[in-house]
């Protein structure tokens, strides 16, 4: 079997490897190197890094749009284009090049979650369970029929940034397991429910302020959806405090304070009441200063009984 693959990220890097161990793979496509670090020195995306050490050509066209990469496509002659996690949408002219077009792994039980962010926006919902869906890929976002759906728990505190590492895994065994069944016709294609359909927009980093009128149990689901882009964020005497890790102190009591009071700062402890419930804020990071624990945060006054967050 001849195959390309789109991918960038780190959570594309064990597809990747899958994808070498069961076909030929003559091209790897991912994003340009982009600036990172303090330096904005160029950085190669991993899925780049991961292609050189298999040996495996790598572009990274700035534009796919073109007739001229549509025709690059093509000419490399495969079976299969197996994308995950690429960061653009193909046209047309790439997904009908290959011989039995693109597929894509996406890390959510489609038809929900459709879009760039399922990973952070299922635990934002508060979904127990995920999973990576295997779709035959057409022109829409997300919308392709659906060869295999493999699933897994979410846990009550599992991060988006570990969620993304088990995902990885999960999608390298969907290649392991279907993808070639999927290229020779043997896996049928179940068309998706558009009307059951949710969305997973691109993340912005508006998306990480904290809202402290949601219940305690929503609260925590957004510090660990949005860790670590764009991150949980709030402000304490106008200046900004990221949350770094909170857990449920009260899903049902009710405080007479109001939402984004801290109730309590001491012994170690801060906990913020909340729209129904409260929280402990467990590791957070005050603005131009490193992350510290809880205990530090009140042993250097940064959080105190009385403050309220989010004014």
């Amino acid at each position: 079997m001849r195959a390309l693959f789109f991918g960038t990220p780190a959570i594309a890097v064990p597809s990747l490897e899958a994808l070498a161990s069961i076909a030929d793979v003559v091209g790897v496509v991912c994003q340009p190197d982009r600036p990172a670090g303090r330096g904005l020195e160029l950085k190669a995306p991993p899925v780049k890094v991961k292609a050189r050490e298999l040996g495996i050509p790598v572009v990274q066209p700035e534009k796919i749009r073109t007739p001229e990469f549509a025709a690059w496509v093509r000419d490399a002659d495969v079976d299969v284009a197996l994308v995950i996690a690429y960061g653009r949408i193909l046209p047309k002219a790439v997904l009908e090049a290959p011989r039995r077009g693109c597929m894509n792994l996406h890390a959510s039980i489609l038809p929900r979650y459709r879009g760039a962010a399922p990973i952070t926006w299922a635990i934002v919902g508060g979904e127990a369970e995920t999973g990576v869906s295997l779709m035959q890929m057409d022109e829409g976002m997300d919308t392709g029929p659906v060869h295999a759906v493999h699933r897994t728990p979410i846990g009550p505190d599992t991060t988006a940034d570990e969620l993304a590492v088990e995902l990885g895994a999960l999608a390298a065994r969907v290649v392991r397991d279907d993808l070639r069944r999927a290229v020779d016709g043997a896996l049928p294609l179940t068309p998706q429910d558009h009307a059951a359909a949710t969305h997973a927009p691109l993340l912005k980093k508006e998306d990480g302020r904290i809202r402290w009128d949601g219940s305690a149990r929503q609260i925590h689901d957004h510090v660990r959806g949005m860790t670590s882009w764009p991150g949980a964020f709030t402000t304490v005497e106008g200046k900004a405090l990221k949350v770094l890790a909170a857990r449920v102190e009260s899903e049902a009591a009710h405080s007479e304070a109001p939402p984004g009071t801290v109730v309590m700062a001491a012994r170690g402890v801060v906990i913020v009441a909340c729209g129904a419930g409260a929280i402990q804020i467990v590791r957070a990071q005050a603005e131009g200063r490193k992350p510290l624990a809880a205990a530090d945060l009140v042993a250097g006054r940064t959080l105190q009984a009385g403050m309220v967050l989010g004014t």
